[in-house]
């Protein structure tokens, strides 16, 4: 099943999503709609810019019978708090998170049986570099001779410093001993790398990513985006089997003369449940109807497709947004009805 995009309407909606950006939004003044809280990730990643793209684009949309408000976060883990304490009523995360929120899994204590799917967005691809001078393989299990050598994890409570760890772990890297942490969002992350305050920097997200393209633009073949291989990534899904290859085109960063095999996993559009069915329909399909203007905005959308809209997606889909896929024909896994 496709959707089809209203192309000879998108360049006009890319224009006025453009001129809401630089305004405080496109509805009626004194509009009593309800503002829905939409968490993402740092500035410096990719949630924060698409999750303001979604916020303008509900904004733009003259028929939608409520706001969305986004704001920046840690990422994951702290996204899952915010949902929790009903401060945010959607949320960007990693799949991983869902998992583990609906669970009361890994970092996350208590299960959150609130919380319901809204769609797979685009896969989170993990970057992991290191100074070119220290590889040796060329792979990710390179972390494991760094002898105490200082690398970026993410920042505290983020998605990047969870799964970063997980995924160490599961390579048999004793990242307590043999690595020295250091906790910086990506963008400082960057800036220590040029510094040479770090060697390496772990910063999964949505290619191209701004702070890898400044890292690569400022070091040029001085850095190195690790490859996956197939040992490296059956490890890494000994748990949790969600991470598949990922390939990065050549000339996707700086100084990236050739494709690099890497692994990545999907990212999720989490909702609370008792958000209104209506609601969550009406922000699936809007996302679904406008991806054109969405791919305007950030390069990570350009890999979202409607046939894959649930692939990665792990815990029961929000009544809404099942309601739009049962009509738009996709078939539906029984693992994502509500139990």
């Amino acid at each position: 099943m496709r959707i089809t995009n209203l192309m000879s309407h998108s360049r006009n909606k890319i224009l006025t999503l453009l001129l809401c950006l630089t305004l405080s939004g496109c509805k009626e003044p004194g509009s009593t709609n309800r503002t829905y809280v939409l968490t993402t990730g740092t500035t410096s990643a990719t949630y924060y810019p698409v999750g303001v793209a979604l916020a303008t684009l509900v904004s733009a949309d003259q028929d939608s019978a409520f706001s969305l408000s986004a704001i920046s976060s840690a990422g994951s883990l702290e996204n899952v708090k915010l949902l929790r304490d009903n401060q945010a009523q959607l949320a960007t995360m990693l799949s991983i998170f869902a998992t583990w929120a609906y669970e009361g899994k890994g970092p996350i204590l208590n299960p959150q049986s609130h919380l319901r799917a809204v769609t797979a967005l685009w896969p989170n691809v993990e970057h992991l570099l290191l100074k070119t001078n220290l590889v040796t393989n060329g792979t990710f299990s390179d972390y494991s001779k760094l002898e105490g050598g200082r690398i970026s994890i993410g920042m505290r409570n983020s998605g990047a410093e969870i799964t970063g760890l997980y995924m160490l772990d599961k390579l048999g890297i004793d990242y307590e001993t043999e690595l020295s942490i250091a906790y910086l969002g990506y963008g400082p992350s960057a800036d220590a790398l040029q510094d040479g305050n770090i060697v390496g920097l772990n910063a999964p997200g949505g290619p191209p990513m701004a702070a890898i393209t400044r890292a690569h633009a400022l070091l040029g073949d001085q850095l190195t985006i690790l490859s996956v291989n197939q040992e490296e990534l059956n490890a890494i899904n000994s748990e949790y089997p969600i991470w598949d290859f990922y390939d990065l085109p050549a000339n996707t960063y700086p100084s990236q003369s050739k494709t690099i095999r890497t692994a990545g996993s999907a990212n999720v559009l989490i909702a609370r449940e008792d958000i209104p069915d209506s609601v969550v329909y009406s922000l699936t399909k809007l996302i679904w109807e406008n991806l054109a203007v969405l791919r305007e905005i950030h390069g990570a959308t350009r890999s979202m497709v409607f046939e894959q809209a649930l692939r990665g997606v792990t815990i029961p889909l929000h009544e809404g947004a099942l309601r739009f896929y049962q009509e738009k024909g996709l078939d539906i896994p029984a693992v994502l009805l509500k139990d």
